[in-house]
């Protein structure tokens, strides 16, 4: 990060490190972003068909649901999620399909690695039920975005947390230059304890992490700022040779299905998925379960995904300039055949399971 005054904090997880590391190498990029629109998805899947699907949230709410044996292909539930680990599990061909954010599939491309969204979800109200907060280090002084002037921000450049710290910047119209990033990985309560131990002054914390800090810091003056952002992208994310294979496109394609009908009969259960998945699944306590189910908002599952693509091409353009990588279209990212699947799956439910 040439600049902006960059910190690198010595506890970064060894997964993290290695990602962040291969970021920093464009070389690759011209190898993906395979074209796969032509490539034409069976009618219907054959049963002896095995993808390895790293969703432990889909799981369980198939499970939960009731849906789970009605799948009419095999699966192999690989316990992992989000960016950095699966795209570990991609890169050595031990998964064909995981849960993530937007951010992970652009660093993928800029390392080399070919892989494609195949489904979107987001909130319908973003800004009203955003996933992250911007967590305040107690007597920081920091009140509003224009006083992170100066200050040390955590920053965590190959998951969604690092973009959306440079879209927070943005639009408090200031630059790396004027802040200090801490570069950590948002693991766990990396980021809370940070916060609390005046490691830096600022970080964004999200899900039952905003809770926690305000619990335990909030006496000593720890504090959240909204950011007025929208920051509520989920996907499914393949790899294109999974996409490319054509029984494990279809098989795809059915799993997407599941997964729309999965997210509504959450929505619409939330004591059963407070119950089986927070506190079951997760060893969450019930009133952290409650706490994330009010802040989880409605889903919005789209059967057009141009705005989705306008959006995050704006985001690859503003990593492009801040990270110094090379800029490209974002429909390189997207396989717009899944792109009414969802949507379609819940008209044909009548938008509920």
């Amino acid at each position: 990060m040439p600049r902006s005054r960059f910190v690198a904090a010595a506890a970064v997880a060894l997964s993290f490190s290695l990602l962040s590391t291969s970021c920093a190498d464009n070389s690759a990029s011209t190898e993906v972003g395979k074209d796969v629109s032509s490539e034409k998805i069976p009618a219907k899947v054959s049963s002896d068909t095995s993808i390895t699907v790293g969703a432990p949230d889909l799981k369980v709410a198939l499970e939960l649901s009731g849906q789970i044996d009605k799948l009419p292909f095999k699966v192999k539930w690989a316990n992992i999620s989000g960016g950095p680990k699966c795209s570990e599990a991609f890169r050595a061909g031990a998964l064909d399909v995981c849960s993530a954010a937007d951010i992970p599939s652009i660093n993928a491309y800029w390392t080399g690695l070919d892989t494609k969204l195949v489904a979107a979800e987001f909130r319908k109200e973003p800004l009203r039920d955003p996933i992250y907060e911007l967590g305040i280090a107690p007597g920081a002084g920091i009140k509003t975005l224009a006083d992170l002037r100066g200050k040390k921000i955590a920053y965590s450049p190959g998951q969604a947390q690092g973009a959306l710290v440079l879209r927070i910047l943005q639009k408090a119209g200031l630059t790396q230059d004027d802040v200090t990033l801490v570069e950590l990985a948002s693991t766990d309560d990396v980021y809370p304890t940070a916060l609390g131990n005046h490691q830096v002054d600022a970080a964004p914390l999200g899900e039952v992490n905003i809770k926690r800090y305000l619990t335990k810091y909030g006496k000593s003056g720890g504090t959240t700022v909204k950011h007025g952002l929208r920051d509520d992208p989920g996907h499914l994310w393949a790899l294109t040779d999974s996409v490319s294979d054509a029984q494990k496109s279809a098989a795809i394609r059915e799993l997407i299905k599941f997964w729309a009908r999965a997210q509504i009969w959450i929505d619409k259960h939330p004591k059963e998925w407070i119950e089986g998945y927070y506190v079951k699944d997760q060893g969450l306590s019930r009133e952290d379960g409650e706490y994330l189910v009010q802040r989880s908002g409605d889903p919005d599952i789209p059967a057009d995904w141009t705005s989705a693509i306008q959006r995050q091409q704006q985001t690859i353009d503003l990593l492009a300039k801040e990270q110094d990588h090379k800029a490209f279209k974002a429909d390189l990212l997207f396989d717009r055949r899944y792109e009414s699947v969802g949507a379609g799956a819940l008209a044909g439910a009548g938008g509920s399971t």
